[in-house]
């Protein structure tokens, strides 16, 4: 399968199935285009038939005049043609895809778990307006999470995760630092386990920053593999979506402080500021923009899911505008870069060299399966957006995993067990997309959410020209 688009003055051609990634001149982009359709029904490519050959050139050359285009010369067709022979025999064009091979039966696959979403408290200190998780509660109670209930989930995690060494414990919410001190002392307790079982926690903390204090930010920077940290953006962004509890005093004013300070402190560890955009700030790249003009420099802006009669959602009307808005926001990243003032931004990280591994690429991030959510009370779902929905839960940390039909169907959740992916190029990119919002919009796990597909891919092309664009700059070969 291949992709192609233009951005930025750069022809880009993708191969899905290599991952190979190219920068091409014009008649190179206009002959792989003339390919694409007869190459694809061929049985053997490895070598394009004379017959295709000669009608390519023709359609480059002739063809052109007759749609009033200058045509290429003989020798410009020729030339891209025998560029493009040259790609097929690397096996960088025109690849056939192996994969589908490895997902014949994932229901067999023995898999383990390696990560929990502790949901360490069901309550909020702030009352954000698209909050899925309704100020914390989850469809539910109030409720913090026992030690003792987190002691047995990370006993469930050392007992579920086989001989992995590295597993992975995010502290979640509603607002993880409302019970802080559960937190911190579980974990001491997974520290206590680690050497004895041969395992390793890599812990992780979501807060909106209300609450930190120095020594929470100390104990943080100790302790924790990363941090998100929850801002929306401007101030009169974030103010209006994410609230106080109480309506008053601005949540930017009290938390930016804090989160500039723990940036600083952080010296090279891994954080992130994670803000939400709706349909009030279409505009988004400057509010990621503001994040990078408040220092920070690892960031991520998330489009709202939601349904779209709340006022806030983002409609199928809103994609021209958001697709402007990714570009502006890759060229502001191009030219900082550029500057010495670069950033990260999430969604424009990829790794063309090699990628996720092939069962990543297939079946994306393990929910239902490798990753699962435990309630204050110990219950188990696949993941923290199905926290809520009783006829997900797949057991509790005592028991273990009761509902293993619930974690069969997850392991079916791979890009061909879903018709939208079959024939997507951002497949093994998004790795199918995610499960809850496929459940939200279609009642099924193997569906997609489809505003969520069409920000995800143009996400990849301007991801990917950016890499051409700093390639080019530097003088390495964008291939």
């Amino acid at each position: 399968m291949i992709h192609q688009f233009k951005n930025n003055g750069y022809n880009i051609v993708m191969d899905i199935a290599s991952g190979s990634v190219h920068v091409v001149d014009d008649v190179v982009y206009d002959a792989v285009a003339l390919l694409k359709e007869p190459v694809g029904e061929l049985e053997n490519p490895e070598k394009l038939p004379e017959k295709l050959y000669t009608q390519v050139e023709e359609k480059l050359t002739e063809g052109r005049k007759a749609e009033g285009i200058a045509p290429y010369s003989a020798d410009e067709a020729k030339e891209a043609l025998d560029e493009i022979q040259i790609l097929i025999d690397e096996g960088e064009l025109f690849t056939k895809d192996m994969y589908q091979e490895y997902v014949t039966d994932f229901k067999k696959r023995k898999t383990v778990v390696k990560a929990l979403c502790l949901h360490i408290a069901h309550d909020c200190n702030l009352g954000c307006r698209y909050c899925f998780a309704e100020e914390g509660e989850y469809h539910g109670r109030r409720a913090l999470m026992s030690f003792e209930v987190g002691k047995k989930a990370l006993d469930f995690l050392i007992a579920n995760s086989g001989n992995r060494r590295n597993l992975e414990v995010d502290f979640f919410g509603g607002e993880p630092l409302m019970n802080w001190e559960v937190v911190r002392r579980l974990v001491e307790y997974g520290r206590s386990r680690e050497k004895d079982h041969g395992k390793r926690f890599r812990f992780t903390l979501t807060t909106n920053g209300i609450l930190l204090n120095d020594e929470i930010m100390e104990f943080c920077n100790r302790e924790m593999s990363n941090v998100v940290l929850s801002l929306d953006g401007r101030r009169e962004v974030n103010d209006f979506m994410r609230p106080t509890r109480n309506q008053k005093g601005s949540s930017y004013d009290i938390i930016v402080p804090k989160f500039q300070k723990f940036a600083r402190i952080r010296q090279g560890k891994d954080y992130y500021i994670r803000g939400t955009f709706t349909r009030h700030n279409l505009d988004f790249s400057e509010d990621v923009k503001h994040f990078a003009d408040l220092g920070f420099e690892q960031m991520s802006m998330e489009p709202v899911v939601a349904p779209p009669e709340d006022p806030y959602a983002i409609r199928e009307e809103d994609l021209p505008r958001i697709m402007e808005e990714y570009d502006k926001l890759a060229l502001e990243y191009i030219k900082r870069k550029k500057e010495g003032k670069g950033f990260h931004f999430f969604h424009f990280n990829i790794d063309l060299s090699q990628g996720p591994c092939v069962a990543k690429r297939l079946s994306g991030c393990g929910s239902g399966t490798e990753y699962l959510a435990v309630t204050p009370w110990g219950d188990l779902y696949p993941c923290h957006q199905f926290v809520g929905k009783e006829e997900f839960c797949m057991g509790n940390v005592e028991q273990g995993i009761i509902r293993t039909d619930i974690r069969d169907e997850f392991k079916l959740c791979n890009v061909y067990a879903k018709e939208k992916c079959r024939e997507c190029f951002a497949r093994f990119y998004c790795s199918g997309g995610c499960a809850a919002n496929s459940y939200n919009f279609h009642g099924r796990i193997t569906d997609a959410y489809d505003i969520g597909c069409e920000m995800q891919k143009k996400r990849i092309e301007c991801s990917i020209m950016i890499q051409a664009a700093l390639a080019d700059e530097s003088g390495t070969h964008a291939n």
